[in-house]
């Protein structure tokens, strides 16, 4: 957890639940680079960690992450009812609801957002691919499209603060 001492309650719940279910800031950071290395040949590493741990300080992505992980353990643990319960389970395609909540993540940081999460959903690259193969035992129905939406808005902040700058250069 970078800088434990300046974060909320809230946050460093998030950051702990992110852990406890495999992902690593470092992990959507490289999704954030993915994103944007065609586009800012010189973005860095720690540009995309800055901008992730950014997105991470807002109260409706906080919310978002602490509820849709909480759903993927309510599934493992059978505690959701039929059909939902199944629908959770198997990652049912027509559910949606898992890309829904992530709409509020992207909405922070405008439409280059939208655009990048829809490439990388459907892409899979890095953890994504981990996190929807089940390979782990786990239920990631909502978080992997939480972590695809927080590296989106993260790579979308990034081309907005970039753009700022070459105008005010």
């Amino acid at each position: 957890m970078e800088g434990g001492c300046s974060m909320t309650p809230l946050e460093q719940t998030v950051y702990l639940w992110l852990e406890e279910r495999g992902v690593q800031i470092e992990e959507i950071a490289e999704l954030t680079f993915f994103l944007q290395i065609n586009y800012i040949p010189d973005v860095t590493m720690e540009e995309c960690i800055e901008n992730v741990q950014t997105v991470l300080t807002k109260r409706e992505v906080q919310n978002a992450i602490l509820t849709g992980i909480q759903l993927d353990i309510l599934a493992e643990k059978e505690i959701l009812r039929e059909p939902l319960l199944q629908m959770l389970r198997s990652d049912e395609s027509l559910y949606g609801i898992d890309e829904v909540m992530s709409l509020a993540i992207l909405n922070v940081y405008g439409s280059i957002g939208f655009t990048n999460y829809g490439y990388i959903d459907r892409l899979k690259p890095g953890i994504l691919c981990r996190l929807n193969s089940k390979s782990d035992g786990k239920i990631h129905t909502y978080l992997d499209d939480l972590v695809a939406a927080v590296a989106s808005a993260a790579a979308s902040r990034l081309a907005h603060t970039r753009h700022l700058l070459t105008i005010l250069e």
